[in-house]
């Protein structure tokens, strides 16, 4: 018998009558509306989409924000003083406390300049100071120093998801460049040796066998985009079982069941290919006799279901655990990295199942919505 591995909330009323409700609502909304452009990092144009609705947070005649030496984006009356903000970003850059006052360097000729003084809050990442929260005023209080400390910890944390989800690209890309250097030296080898073997006996087989095997590590090593389609994966796969089947000759069998309705859904480069390598190498390469390899995609509404099934030698489950929980000495075909990429881009709920046991094989079954945010080939 196999073993299985695998790695609601309470409706309320919408009634916004008082005015403290309205007023929480708009709070939100504007936080909301500020919120997408700040995930991106602190640059030029985030805070050019973000600034106005900062501002009507606080309410202030005029907000800025910095990164630790300039101005990034203005909103508001008086810009004829963003040339200042950077020699008020600096002590507080420097000392990482909010400030509030100078008013020695906002002096001006302009007549009933709306801009006297301001409150200069920090943008903290990593407890690193990246920036300031600027908001100016004819006369500084209490109220609004409060809310400009409260609205840059908000900013602050918006700017730490950034970093968060920037780290979690990198890791993916470096997830992927991992995946490449796996692809078997032991395979390439074989390959072309397979390839070379049919040079005299069949030329023609062997230059169509030349042409996949290139295409297959041009695919492979590409450079651009972390995501393709799933019917650019399935042919990379096709391409490498082409490989192997003219080394393995008729003791390799292939099924592959294709729903059209999954084939432009996105999927991590190299999801699928891995584990189809690894029902070769682990479960049909040590086996005698003729073996079997299934490829399955369903369609399931709004996801995708993808089976990669072989009737090898099986698995120790424990074995799989370890390796789906990344241990690089037990995963040498990917299945610990291809499960955190899922993972990573789709939540915890999508991470591999793997049902095996000794001499019962192994079927891995990947789900994948049909659409996800930020998830494009």
């Amino acid at each position: 018998m196999r073993t299985r591995i695998r790695h609601g909330v309470p409706r309320r009323g919408t009634d916004l009558g008082s005015e403290a409700d309205r007023a929480t609502f708009r709070t939100l909304h504007t936080a909301s509306l500020a919120s997408p452009a700040l995930r991106e990092g602190l640059t030029v144009a985030s805070a050019g989409r973000s600034i106005k609705h900062l501002r009507a947070l606080l309410g202030a005649p005029a907000v800025a924000l910095t990164d630790t030496s300039a101005a990034l984006g203005w909103d508001g009356e008086g810009e004829h003083h963003a040339g200042v903000c950077g020699a008020l970003a600096e002590p507080v850059v420097r000392h990482g406390t909010t400030r509030r006052g100078e008013a020695a360097l906002l002096s001006c000729d302009v007549l009933a300049c709306p801009v006297d003084e301001v409150v200069v809050a920090p943008l903290v990442v990593d407890e690193r100071v990246v920036g300031t929260l600027q908001a100016f005023t004819t006369r500084t209080t209490a109220g609004l120093a409060r809310a400009t400390d409260e609205v840059a910890r908000w900013v602050s944390g918006q700017l730490e998801l950034a970093e968060l989800d920037a780290s979690r690209r990198r890791l993916m890309e470096a997830e992927v460049r991992a995946m490449r250097a796996q692809i078997s030296p032991h395979f390439i080898y074989n390959s072309l040796g397979a390839i070379a073997s049919f040079v005299r006996t069949d030329p023609d087989r062997a230059r169509e066998l030349l042409l996949e095997f290139a295409d297959f590590t041009r695919y492979s090593f590409r450079r651009h985009g972390d995501f393709t389609t799933l019917a650019e994966e399935l042919r990379s796969v096709e391409r490498y079982l082409l490989l192997e089947q003219a080394r393995f000759g008729d003791r390799l069998q292939v099924t592959l069941n294709v729903a059209p309705e999954v084939l432009g859904v996105a999927v991590p480069f190299l999801c699928v290919q891995p584990l189809v390598e690894n029902a070769v190498r682990h479960g049909l390469e040590a086996a005698e006799g003729v073996g079997h390899i299934r490829i399955v995609a369903h369609d399931r509404g709004t996801e995708a279901l993808i089976e990669v099934e072989d009737d090898g030698v099986g698995e120790d489950p424990e074995r799989v655990r370890r390796a789906l929980a990344g241990d690089a000495d037990l995963d040498s075909v990917g299945l610990g990295n291809v499960d955190a990429r899922l993972r990573t881009t789709f939540g915890d709920d999508f991470g591999l199942v793997v049902e095996t046991a000794p001499g019962a094989g192994t079927r891995v079954l990947v789900r994948v919505p049909k659409f996800a945010p930020g998830v494009s080939a």
